[in-house]
């Protein structure tokens, strides 16, 4: 059986917040599929931050990179990087923390992982 990894999903948030949201919620959903337990701060933050509010979307921020901190892997998802996920990207790349690049998501059956995803240096096998 494989390993239940904490996993930290982080993908855009801004913008066009219904269809990022969708796809952050599809992220987790894949997460959970192979096997991962997903965490996305994203999703929880902006409901009961304003992140229209500078100070609050910092504290959002700021509390994600303790998350971050615990978490076995950091997952970027989609085919961009916002400024946030960069953030975070360099938070774990400092602390040493293995990355991911989901470059997309199969809407059909799960396959493994690894044909989705580009691994960091430090993972490769």
């Amino acid at each position: 059986m494989k390993e239940n990894k904490l996993v930290y999903i982080t993908s855009p948030y801004a913008g066009d917040i219904e269809s990022n949201v969708a796809f952050a919620k599809t992220a987790c959903r894949y997460a959970v599929e192979q096997g991962c337990t997903p965490v996305a701060v994203h999703l929880l933050y902006p409901q009961i931050l304003n992140d229209a509010v500078p100070v609050e979307r910092e504290a959002g921020i700021q509390m994600g990179l303790q998350v971050l901190e615990v978490c076995d892997e950091l997952w970027l998802c989609g085919d961009r990087i916002s400024h946030g996920m960069q953030v975070e990207l360099d938070a774990a790349e400092w602390q040493g923390i293995p990355v991911c690049r989901v470059l997309e998501i199969p809407q059909e059956a799960p396959e493994p992982i690894e044909s989705h995803m580009e691994r960091s240096p430090q993972l490769a096998m």
